[in-house]
């Protein structure tokens, strides 16, 4: 469960660093943050005291790794028939869906 939410959190951060990019960051966006900010700190908490630091890394660089290509793959477009299936705009409008996933995440490591 760790793994998985803290490869959510990347995807997260990473869809976070796009947008600013391409957006203008509002106070709903900066408050999202914060939120996602706080359960990644409670995340990393967690995982600094029941994993190991080296385990941890790389989990962390494998999670990053992966939430960058998964999220460049939607910039560039995934395409059927030509047209494009979704964009960054779709994922946009979704990442509040993706933020209570991220508390659920949290919430469920802490009980296990």
């Amino acid at each position: 469960m760790i793994y998985i939410t803290i490869l959510v959190i990347f995807i997260y951060f990473k869809i976070a660093r796009v947008h600013k990019k391409e957006e203008k960051l509002t106070s709903f966006w900066k408050v999202q943050h914060l939120i996602v900010l706080t359960l990644t700190l409670v995340t990393y908490i967690y995982a600094f005291n029941h994993m190991s630091w080296y385990v941890l890394l790389l989990v962390s660089l494998i999670s990053f790794v992966l939430a960058a290509m998964l999220i460049t793959a939607v910039q560039l477009g995934i395409f059927v028939d030509g047209k494009p299936l979704f964009g960054m705009h779709t994922v946009y409008k979704n990442t509040q869906y993706l933020t209570l996933l991220l508390c659920f995440l949290s919430v469920m490591v802490w009980l296990t």
